[in-house]
């Protein structure tokens, strides 16, 4: 029977956004989370020689660490957007800093994820930025995947690591696979869905795929390679948790209520595999999104996406900017005409590209689930939509509280222009404010930000980027508070400040108050008649508690 065109368009493009999968990997600093990404794109295909962070003289830089000064420090400091295919599957795989002073950079890009990896080190257990990003999964209700990461070096107890899941972050866990042995003596893993066993064998540095035997546990090929002992024990282990009676379901997965458990070593590329397939097996595929009282399902008729990240001069050869944007319904098609809903007029998406670190490729068409990079129009901002639909307006991204403040000083005037349109780029990606103190004597701007390493890359940046050097001066102030939004100018002239306290205006010219302290800032709301005061501007607030039950 021959099946109508239109009907075949249609199961083509349902039969995409099943196969799409859009996910980050999330941990605390050096727990192995960029060692893991490029162990996975190395199984994917993606990449023929994998390279570790602090990659080693005859080692290439790792894919994601794009950025120079990345290379340098050998951490994560800007997320990136790495796409490849595996097994039928599309893979949006967008790997984060793990520092916490970029951790907003990392906020932002969960929300553009159907689902999450979280890598522990198997040493350390749950650490304090785990905590914190597991607490904004589960707000936004993105099923989690754990990798329990270094497990050929001494680690805990594997049971205790499992309780610590459920005694820490209140959630349950089902152990896919077991790891057999620990430090040197960690040979593979025992698969439970599929019960068998995976020894593995060293490679060096880790560049290339381990060599694995496969067997089921009495396999003559598993019991020449393991000893008596450790065989008993995986044995025991195996009932063990057997007798538990724990079932696995995809269906608490996808509620955020269990999360999958796999054991290995990125470093030596120990169960990456195994943790690749099962996470494209039980995770899932590209989810609706809201739109003020509207639920835009991903086979919406009208093509829809929003911003989430902007990052400048990831090409040195052109100097541009790009706005990744996820899709969420619809197809996209190169040179198609949205509409940009918050300045209201139509745009052409002529330069759209499909990523991989700071590399690209033209791509013409993308569905729900893909990351495209989108270069050339200005006026995107984060967290803006782009869609057919001027009904649609997604409010995905929301703004943390700063915590540290500092002047940026402009040393050579000569250089005033560089400057200024360094910093106003800078800006537009949103990981830094700039906000303006009233009644200053000079205009020079006061930068804002969550952690003070993103001062030091925006000075490292200015310079490398755009030939303008810059001086950082500390500013005092640790506490920022919103004011009312309809307070009027003379009420301002009219408030008690606490010695150290300034007024100043953010960027979209709401007054903010500067406190040394949170006690100067409870008694500066005291003063004036208990004030109220925001840590964060309203709108960011409704965004951030939408997700919470």
């Amino acid at each position: 029977m021959l099946i109508p065109a239109n009907l075949r368009r249609l199961v083509s493009f349902e039969d995409e956004i099943k196969r799409r999968r859009t996910f980050a990997i999330i941990s605390h600093p050096d727990a192995g989370k960029t060692t893991l990404t490029e162990k996975l794109l190395l199984y994917g295909g993606a990449v023929h020689l994998a390279g570790s962070v602090t990659a080693r003289k005859h080692q290439r830089a790792s894919t994601s660490d794009w950025m120079e000064l990345e290379r340098k420090r050998g951490i994560s400091i800007s997320s990136t957007v790495l796409q490849f295919e595996y097994e039928g599957f599309a893979i949006n795989l967008l790997d984060t800093p793990g520092h916490k002073d970029f951790s907003e950079d990392t906020y932002r890009v969960l929300t553009a994820v159907d689902g999450v990896v979280m890598v522990i080190d198997a040493a350390k257990g749950i650490e304090a930025q785990t905590r914190k990003l597991f607490e904004i999964c589960r707000r936004r209700g993105i099923p989690i995947f754990t990798f329990m990461n270094k497990c050929d070096r001494p680690t805990r107890d594997p049971l205790e690591l499992l309780d610590e899941l459920e005694r820490v972050l209140g959630i349950g866990s089902f152990p896919i696979n077991w790891p057999i042995g620990t430090g040197v003596d960690f040979k593979g893993v025992y698969d439970r869905l599929e019960k068998e066993v995976h020894l593995f064998e060293r490679t060096s540095g880790g560049l290339y795929h381990a060599p694995e035997a496969v067997g089921d546990l009495d396999a003559p090929i598993i019991k020449d390679q393991l000893n008596e002992e450790m065989h008993g024990q995986l044995k025991e282990s195996i009932e063990m948790l057997n007798l538990a009676g724990e079932s696995f379901d995809v269906d608490s997965v996808y509620q955020g209520a269990m999360t999958p458990v796999f054991f290995g070593s990125a470093m030596n590329n120990f169960g990456v595999e195994l943790l690749l397939k099962g996470f494209l097996k039980f995770s899932p595929p590209p989810a609706p999104r809201q739109s003020g009282e509207q639920l835009i399902g991903t086979d919406h008729e009208a093509f829809s996406a929003f911003v989430f990240k902007i990052q400048a001069n990831m090409d040195p050869r052109h100097r541009d900017r790009i706005a990744f944007a996820r899709i969420c319904s619809g197809k996209f098609q190169r040179d198609m005409t949205v509409i940009h809903p918050r300045s209201g007029k139509k745009v052409r998406l002529a330069s759209s590209h499909k990523l991989f670190g700071n590399e690209r490729e033209t791509v013409n068409d993308a569905y729900p689930g893909d990351i495209v990079g989108l270069v050339g129009l200005s006026d995107y901002g984060i967290g803006d939509t782009l869609t057919t639909d001027p009904s649609i307006r997604y409010r995905e991204i929301p703004i943390f509280t700063p915590e540290c403040f500092a002047y940026l000083h402009n040393p050579n005037t000569a250089k005033f222009k560089q400057f200024r349109q360094g910093l106003d780029q800078l800006l537009q990606e949103g990981v830094i404010q700039v906000l303006q103190v009233r009644d200053a004597l000079t205009r020079v701007p006061l930068l804002a930000a969550v952690g003070q390493l993103q001062f030091e890359v925006v000075q490292y940046r200015l310079e490398t980027e755009y030939g303008a050097k810059s001086r950082i001066e500390n500013a005092p102030w640790t506490v920022i508070r919103w004011l009312p939004k309809e307070i009027q100018e003379s009420e301002l002239d009219a408030l008690q400040l606490p010695t150290g306290t300034r007024i100043a205006y953010d960027g979209h010219q709401h007054a903010v108050a500067l406190f040394d302290s949170e006690w100067a800032s409870s008694y500066f709301s005291e003063t004036n008649g208990n004030l109220p005061l925001s840590s964060l501007p309203p709108a960011s607030m409704e965004i951030l508690t939408r997700h919470v039950d």
